[in-house]
């Protein structure tokens, strides 16, 4: 019984470790996209600025 409980447990515990990887690869994703997007609209303003 207290093997089953341990075992429960351990499952539980990796279900929610890969949970919260998928969660924080999720956020670095879209942490590198929000940068990205940042750095292009950035060289667009530069570049409609050195047109003038």
């Amino acid at each position: 019984m207290v093997s089953t409980l341990t075992s429960g447990a351990d499952q539980l515990v990796a279900a929610d470790t890969n949970a919260e990887s998928a969660n924080l690869l999720a956020l670095q994703t879209r942490q590198s996209l929000s940068t990205k997007a940042l750095s292009l609209a950035n060289q667009a303003d530069q570049s409609i600025l050195q047109l003038f």
